[in-house]
């Protein structure tokens, strides 16, 4: 695992926090379901805090984190900004896409045998909430 593989993790979790962000947007300004959002906005922050703990570790590794999300974000609010226009399932199906994506990068990380054994905890604690942010969005979609 190289500094290039984290900031590349670091670089998704941005462009989650962006596409969250716009999506939740949207949706408060429909009369979405107050409890929907809720989940949504806890989604959002721990995608936050997985970025902060992501430049911490690159930083404790000795790299400089990128600070935006990259062509990838560009990427995502596209997609955002048309599900949303699609209706909430499509909206929710994105961002379950994207968590998706997320949960595959962290598995390569966790199977990569470069990946120093003071990454790996962090990592599994971020490709955990991974597991469950899909798990909440395909809650959130049997609903609609």
């Amino acid at each position: 695992m190289t500094l290039d593989e984290m900031n590349k993790l670091l670089r998704s979790e941005l462009s989650a926090v962006e596409t969250y962000k716009q999506a939740l947007e949207k949706e408060q300004q429909k009369f979405g379901h107050e409890a929907e959002l809720q989940r949504l906005n806890t989604i959002l922050t721990e995608h936050q805090q997985a970025a902060a703990q992501l430049r911490t570790q690159i930083q404790q590794l000795g790299g400089t984190p990128v600070q935006d999300s990259g062509a990838w974000g560009t990427w995502s609010k596209i997609v955002m900004g048309t599900a949303t226009l699609l209706g909430d399932k499509a909206a929710l199906k994105a961002l379950k896409e994207g968590e998706e994506s997320g949960l595959k990068e962290y598995q390569e990380v966790l199977q990569d045998p470069d990946t120093p054994p003071e990454v790996k905890p962090v990592i599994n604690s971020l490709l955990a909430r991974q597991q469950a942010h899909i798990q909440t969005l395909d809650e959130l979609m049997t609903r609609q």
